[in-house]
């Protein structure tokens, strides 16, 4: 690499954009790791190998995608933002980076599982994710864990935070229960507003997620429906939250099910542990007409 592609490495967010005419959309969450030091430490602590592809979600001006590229296999990076794939492009061009190919679209509607197909059993998640999809992403992300050999996201600390919370606690919710059910989670490091350009109001942090393989003794779609029914009324009682919602439970098959499951009526959603949820879910199944 010569000296010219070295401070084309270096360049920071608000450099890179101010070089292509660019300004963060803040309608779409875009806050872009400001320096490329704090970059390639994140990179480091996501502790990846050689033999790893890496699936990159909005890797905007690729502040992780380059260090990444000298680190794993291949680095697939998908951007919806168009202006943004330029931006990267450029990057990678510029610096003769062969192992990344960027896809511009939404990856909402990305078929992961031809990317994993492709990627064979080494398919590592990486993602800066705006707020307004982060949900999204993570459940789109359980439901095809078999895909993936783990996952390191980052999210607003709000998130993180509900995603890590105990029981009994306000943050716990269906995205607590989903997470915890299907991985191992540790947090891998948070970052402040200074880390980030434009400046976001809120703190950061990173999750890893190592995903546990399916239990052949759950039936995860009534798992799954069973979380979203208690948690969408959870200041309704258990029985009422699961008769009156999308599962085919009337409320005496919805008691018939919480006294199998050893669970008392009258509680709600956010005092079930995990594993009261699964034996919930069993219960369920076997009343269901």
């Amino acid at each position: 690499m010569n000296e010219s592609d070295k401070k084309t490495r270096a360049l920071s967010a608000k450099a890179l954009l101010a070089a292509f005419d660019l300004k963060p959309k803040k309608s779409k969450g875009q806050n872009f790791l400001a320096d490329p030091a704090t970059a390639l430490a994140c990179v480091n602590r996501a502790d990846l190998s050689p033999d790893d592809v890496v699936l990159e979600i909005g890797p905007g001006l690729g502040a992780l995608t380059i260090p990444m590229s000298d680190v794993v296999k291949q680095v697939i990076a998908v951007e919806w933002d168009s202006n943004l794939v330029r931006v990267l492009t450029h990057q990678v061009e510029s610096m003769d980076i062969k192992n990344v190919e960027i896809l511009n679209q939404d990856i909402l509607k990305t078929d992961i599982r031809e990317i994993a197909v492709r990627a064979g059993s080494n398919l590592v998640v990486m993602a800066n994710l705006p707020y307004n999809i982060s949900s999204q992403v993570l459940i789109r992300l359980i439901q095809s864990r078999e895909l993936f050999k783990k996952a390191a996201l980052m999210f607003q600390t709000e998130l993180a935070q509900r995603i890590m919370a105990e029981p009994g606690n306000k943050d716990y919710g269906r995205i607590t229960v989903l997470a915890q059910y299907t991985s191992q989670i540790r947090v891998l490091y948070s970052l402040g507003p200074a880390h980030f350009h434009p400046k976001p109001k809120v703190d950061s942090q990173v999750l890893e997620f190592r995903f546990k393989k399916p239990d052949p003794a759950v039936d995860e779609d009534i798992l799954f429906a069973v979380v979203k029914a208690a948690f969408s009324k959870r200041r309704k009682t258990l029985k009422n939250a699961l008769s009156n919602g999308e599962l085919p439970l009337t409320g005496e098959l919805a008691q018939t099910a919480l006294g199998q499951a050893g669970i008392d009526p009258m509680r709600r959603a956010e005092t079930l542990s995990v594993d009261e949820f699964v034996v919930l879910s069993q219960a369920v199944a076997s009343v269901m007409p």
